[in-house]
């Protein structure tokens, strides 16, 4: 379960949202671990809205599968931020995550967080780096578990991440499902996500390095 203190926003506290359309159907698609359950209330959301409250990119979502892998191998616990856009187009509101990052974690079977050391760093190179996205949420790993927000993540969400465009994603990679949550209320709800990419990707091969961001210690 992961614990972390509250992050700061990228270059600013206050940002307003970006204008834009939400991604058209031939740029998206469910992420391949999702289970059938989701698969059809993706479908319905598709059919009924035409659009999602949450776009991954298919690198962001490859580097986040990929870092869970690592640490899954030996029953540990991976985290991570979600970097990204806070968009708008008339009344609807959705994110657009582009990349992650993460440092140094102190990891068990059963709970993740920031090494004490690296977590200062991690912030510090975030707010001198000019990166112009926003942390528009946080994702960990529950290997072999299952993907649900324990008493401790929704603590985390509670305190951290309590905007509207803030979400969680947990990932199990032994058993491969990942799912999407945020907050309504005090309460945590699943949430429908699509991953995208862009012109010259393809849903069905990678093109992008595989590597997640990682802040090291000097």
């Amino acid at each position: 379960m992961a614990e972390i203190r509250k992050p700061k926003i990228v270059s600013s506290e206050v940002r307003p949202a970006i204008e834009r359309d939400p991604l058209p159907k031939d740029r998206i698609k469910p992420h391949d671990w999702i289970s059938d359950d989701l698969k059809r209330r993706y479908e319905r959301r598709l059919s009924e809205k035409g659009f999602f409250e949450l776009y991954i990119s298919k690198t962001a979502a490859e580097k986040m599968i990929n870092h869970s892998k690592r640490y899954g191998r030996v029953r540990t616990e991976a985290l991570g931020f979600m970097l990204g856009d806070v968009c708008s187009s008339g009344r609807k509101q959705f994110v657009m995550v582009r990349d992650i990052v993460t440092g140094s974690l102190l990891s068990s079977a059963e709970s993740v967080r920031f090494d004490r050391e690296s977590y200062a760093e991690l912030f510090s190179e975030l707010d001198s780096s000019g990166f112009d996205y926003v942390i528009v949420g946080w994702y960990h790993s529950h290997p072999g578990y299952g993907c649900f927000m324990s008493r401790i993540d929704i603590n985390t969400q509670l305190s951290a991440f309590h905007e509207k465009y803030h979400s969680a994603i947990v990932i199990d990679p032994l058993q491969k499902e990942i799912e999407a949550f945020r907050l309504k209320g005090r309460q945590i709800i699943s949430l429908d996500f699509a991953v995208y990419w862009h012109d010259l990707e393809t849903p069905y091969s990678s093109n992008t390095i595989q590597r997640y961001r990682v802040v090291k210690k000097k």
